[in-house]
């Protein structure tokens, strides 16, 4: 295997969110900057990204939903969809090259050709669900990858691990009946957008596939640990993956302006850590991480540094 893989793209930048919007090309820009300043950036097996295809997309995301994106993108205009989401000129192709960067991630692990991979891209995903972009989300990335892992490489299982601070409301629903995807969320509530109740379990055939462990604001590195470990781990080794996805949202930093938990970059660091030594116990080490939320851009810099540092193993 070579190393860690890394995935971004220029076009994303491009994407326009609106003025004085939190989700801003410099969180992006404040990221990369921080890696490549750090020396980190030049050791990691950078990968340019391209667009998933509408196939893939569609497997989670309804034609028509698609289709309204790429409209409201072609008029070049800055279109409000929700009320905190818009969608711009370059909205559409940002985020179909996000989704795309994902599935080139999965492939390249897949293949053992990374032993993991980052994709720092915008938008983030995991709030849009099959017909509706919320949340500064339009694709649900990590979603369309997880199918795309179960239909080209013939994997039963896959798990997502989501530790933004607002509930991946997108991801859920998309594998709330299935029991082949587990979803795990810890995230601050009650906070956007209202779901991810501790017994929000699944229905139907995928009752128990979702795990949901919501925190108080003011929680800290230790809980997060301690669920962890007391939560995560079982139901995991239950589960037993094939495949583990990351939606790495960073702003449960305790300086994050959008949330109220008090993580620290070396709390984040420990998660990581947590992860990979999940997906070796389970998955050949089988790990893919999307960039999700985080809204300092220092916090959220300094943590995809300590993320990242983990993955590649330069720190433990």
């Amino acid at each position: 295997m070579s190393g860690t893989g890394f995935l971004t793209h220029p076009l994303y930048l491009k994407h326009d969110s609106g003025p004085d919007h939190p989700e801003r090309p410099a969180r992006l820009t404040s990221i990369l900057e921080r890696l490549d300043a750090s020396g980190v950036l030049s050791q990691l097996k950078s990968i340019r990204p391209e667009a998933a295809p509408l196939s893939w997309i569609e497997r989670i995301h309804s034609t028509e939903h698609v289709a309204r994106i790429r409209e409201l993108s072609a008029t070049g205009r800055l279109v409000p969809i929700a009320g905190d989401t818009s969608v711009s000129s370059a909205t559409y192709e940002a985020a179909t090259i996000a989704s795309g960067g994902v599935l080139q991630a999965i492939d390249e692990v897949m293949s053992e050709r990374c032993a993991n991979a980052f994709c720092a891209h915008r938008p983030p995903g995991h709030h849009a669900e099959t017909a509706t972009a919320m949340g500064f989300c339009y694709f649900n990335h990590v979603a369309i990858g997880a199918r795309y892992a179960q239909v080209k490489y013939e994997i039963e299982r896959v798990a997502i691990i989501d530790w933004d601070v607002h509930h991946g409301n997108g991801t859920q629903h998309a594998f709330y009946d299935d029991p082949s995807v587990f979803f795990f969320s810890i995230h601050q509530f009650p906070l956007y957008p209202g779901t991810g109740a501790r017994d929000e379990r699944g229905a139907g055939r995928g009752v128990g596939s979702t795990l949901n462990s919501p925190v108080s604001a003011g929680v800290g590195d230790e809980e997060y640990t301690r669920i962890f470990r007391d939560e995560l781990r079982p139901a995991l080794e239950a589960f037993q993956p094939e495949l583990i996805l990351v939606s790495a949202g960073f702003d449960a930093h305790r300086d994050d302006p959008l949330g109220g938990v008090n993580l620290s970059e070396e709390g984040y660091g420990s998660l990581t850590s947590a992860v990979m030594t999940l997906a070796s116990d389970h998955c050949r080490g089988r790990l893919v991480s999307v960039l999700e939320g985080g809204y300092d851009l220092e916090a959220t810099a300094a943590c995809v540094q300590c993320h990242v540092e983990v993955l590649a193993g330069f720190k433990v």
